[in-house]
């Protein structure tokens, strides 16, 4: 074996079990590649930003301590997806009940721009909507869309069976529609 103790990244000899299963410069092109998505990702279900980089933090050691080789980046990728998934989730069950922030006013900064201001009104629209959504239906609409992931990468991401994801999104689209004002906010008339 020619990497030395030093090329790899590792605990303690005292606690073996916590021997962490990449080299440190694999660690950082994966880093690099992942954790921007993986934040916003985190953020978007916690709306926290300490609590999304906490998480964050967590999701890379476990997968550290986690043997087990992967495919390529995909699967990588999945499994940093479904280890921060299922932090959130143990995370909200110490938690509850949640709270959810609303941003300030929609266009409140913004009163000499009306085209912006009906963009913002929609996209508080859109996020007000999605926060009254369940974890799950959040998590399946910001995978799909915000991140662009297939239906493969979501199944394999929340421990779905991948023929499910396209009913599940499915259902989840409708329920976010449901929540969505009639008429946009343009205009003023609802």
């Amino acid at each position: 074996m020619t990497d030395s103790r030093a090329d790899v990244l590792a605990l303690p000899a005292s606690t073996s079990d916590d021997t962490f299963v990449l080299r440190e410069d694999e660690f950082r092109l994966l880093y690099d590649r992942t954790s921007r998505a993986l934040w916003v990702y985190l953020y978007r279900l916690t709306r926290d930003a300490h609590a999304s980089d906490d998480l964050l933090q967590e999701t890379y050691y476990r997968f550290l301590r986690t043997p087990g080789t992967y495919e390529g980046q995909a699967h990588e990728r999945n499994a940093l997806y479904r280890i921060a998934t299922n932090l959130v989730r143990d995370s909200r069950r110490r938690l509850r009940p949640v709270t959810v922030s609303i941003d300030e006013p929609a266009g409140a900064s913004l009163a000499g721009a009306p085209d912006a201001v009906h963009a913002t009104g929609d996209r508080t629209d859109v996020r007000r909507a999605l926060s009254q959504l369940r974890d799950r239906d959040q998590q399946l609409l910001w995978l799909a869309y915000a991140e662009g992931s297939s239906h493969e990468e979501i199944a394999a991401s929340l421990g779905l069976r991948a023929g499910s994801v396209k009913t599940l999104l499915f259902r989840a689209r409708q329920r976010l529609a449901a929540l969505l004002p009639r008429t946009p906010s343009r205009g003023g008339a609802r």
